[in-house]
């Protein structure tokens, strides 16, 4: 390997690394919030915990919802593709069990799971229907599923500037994978062969100035892209920060939950 080759694969560790902590920056901030403790619990409700009896936590990130649901009496076992998030993870939950894998091929054998939750991981996937087949195959007879992620077209922030709010939030949506794979929950379900299916929907408002870096996550990309101008990215985050400062900040974002039994 070339002094290059080996220079650029450690840029891209380090930007990995960079971007994993920034990420981990806004989760961290979101979790905190009573509308995400709320959410989560939905969540865990739904999946019907069965003492004793392996739930999987599909992209997992830094391993919260798995110390928890292993506090309600589960084998809780985290999966997450990103070596970095697993570190994360077992750092901050040693007891924890956590194993390194994406949502399309899960380290388990066929119906040997009794709950699959996945908390904002569909919208990254190119292709949902292949998780939703895995889930299905690991899910034991009777097993419940249960889906959460947010809608990226839908998001909702306070703004001076309605009409350029509007082009980054759609703008950063269409850069993604599936940005809309929420709203898609439902549908994805009933094809992949799974019953009971239910829906709710939940909005979830910050204001912590912590999570001025989702907006940040937000516009630069869009920048980047060049459906916004550098000025128009600066100011409109100028903005934001303001009104974090004098506590007018305020971000809405809607969340779908869908939840469904194998069968």
């Amino acid at each position: 390997m070339s002094k290059n080759q080996e220079a650029m694969e450690a840029h891209g560790e380090h930007g990995e690394r960079r971007d994993i902590e920034a990420l981990l920056t806004v989760l961290d901030a979101a979790d905190r919030s009573p509308d995400s403790t709320r959410l989560r619990a939905r969540s865990y409700e739904l999946l019907s915990l069965v003492p004793d009896s392996t739930v999987v936590d599909v992209g997992c990130g830094a391993g919260r919802a798995v110390a928890e649901l292993a506090e309600r009496g589960v084998r809780a076992v985290g999966v997450d593709p990103s070596p970095w998030m697993l570190a994360a993870a077992r750092e901050r939950w040693p007891e924890g069990e956590f194993r390194e894998a994406g949502a399309e091929a899960l380290p388990f054998a066929d119906g040997s799971v009794r709950g699959y939750r996945a908390d904002k991981v569909f919208h990254v996937l190119p292709e949902p229907g292949h998780a939703v087949a895995e889930a299905r195959r690991v899910l034991c007879p009777g097993g419940r599923i249960v889906l959460v992620g947010q809608d990226w077209d839908a998001i909702m922030i306070d703004s001076a500037d309605a009409a350029l709010t509007r082009t980054i939030v759609q703008a950063r949506a269409d850069l993604m994978s599936t940005p809309r794979a929420g709203r898609q929950y439902r549908g994805l379900l009933l094809d992949g062969g799974f019953g009971d299916v239910t829906v709710e929907a939940h909005t979830s408002v910050f204001t912590d100035p912590a999570m001025l870096s989702l907006l940040v996550r937000l516009a630069e990309p869009v920048c980047e892209s060049g459906a916004i101008g550098r000025d128009q990215a600066d100011d409109w985050l100028a903005e934001q920060r303001r009104r974090a400062e004098t506590g007018r900040f305020l971000v809405a974002i809607p969340f779908f939950v869908a939840a469904a039994s194998a069968r």
